[in-house]
């Protein structure tokens, strides 16, 4: 129980705040020694800060789909429309290599030389976002490609998901509140995606080993449920202190940490 409460909470601060939430997860395993406890908790946690992003912007959820499915004018209609678009269009890389790759990423979840090593890539891209200039410009078709390539690339544990669609957005000229609006609407079909496939195998599977969650070395999906809650709420909050951080300029400030925590790592576990 307190092992799923912690990992939840690393889950809630790590998916908004670029320190990369799956190395984080696969280094609080690690460290509380629990070994392969499977991907359901891993899924359930990242659809708990999913919960979080829509409630954080509901508002602007609500609009678009009214917008685009509503008593709108033509052009709001057409903006929402095409707004939408993008952010599929955003998900298709991250979607291209999750099934080509499937059994190596999942492979890399296991090995925290693998997340040393992407935190410290991490680190040094986030660093390097403190030389590239404020953009003004709002998500072209073109700037969600950009930054559903850096979307697939986070796939990775280790390497933020959150830090390289904004860093890619703000290499692409994208002003901060957009990117980070963006970046985080546009993780919502990737995340849904999977919590659906992993959904969709759990009912599928007859075996009573299978239905049974610690049998097949699976947290029990109440436990699940209970983390995507608490990740949920803490991820909220994390949210908010991202905007800050884009807003006053300090967004490079996470790479330091992510580049010691990576580092740390590696002599942890030796080269």
């Amino acid at each position: 129980m307190i092992e799923v409460v912690i990992l939840s909470v690393l889950q809630g601060i790590a998916e908004f705040l670029p320190i990369s939430s799956s190395g984080h997860l696969v280094l609080g395993r690690s460290l509380l020694g629990l070994g392969d406890v499977g991907m359901r908790l891993d899924i359930f946690l990242h659809v708990g800060t999913l919960v979080s992003i829509f409630a954080f912007y509901w508002a602007i959820v609500a609009r678009l789909v009214k917008d685009a499915f509503g008593a709108s004018g033509a052009e709001a209609q057409r903006e929402s429309r095409m707004y939408a678009l993008k952010i599929v269009v955003s998900a298709i890389p991250a979607g291209i290599v999750g099934v080509l790759f499937k059994d190596d990423l999942e492979a890399m979840f296991s090995s925290t030389r693998a997340v040393g090593a992407a935190l410290i890539f991490t680190g040094v891209v986030l660093i390097a976002t403190r030389f590239l200039p404020r953009g003004s410009g709002n998500v072209s078709f073109f700037r969600a490609v950009c930054m559903g390539i850096a979307q697939a690339v986070a796939i990775l544990p280790g390497v933020s998901r959150s830090g390289m669609t904004l860093a890619a957005a703000r290499a692409s000229g994208v002003e901060a509140g957009k990117s980070a609006e963006f970046s985080f609407l546009m993780s919502a079909p990737p995340i849904a995606g999977a919590a659906l496939l992993e959904t969709l195998k759990a009912l599928r599977a007859a075996e009573p080993a299978l239905q049974d969650a610690a049998a097949a070395g699976e947290v029990s999906w109440l436990l699940c449920a209970f983390g995507a809650v608490v990740a949920a709420a803490v991820g909220y909050f994390a949210l908010a202190l991202l905007l800050k951080s884009l807003k006053s300029d300090k967004f490079w400030m996470f790479g330091p940490y992510c580049l010691l925590a990576g580092v740390a790592v590696l002599i942890v576990k030796g080269l």
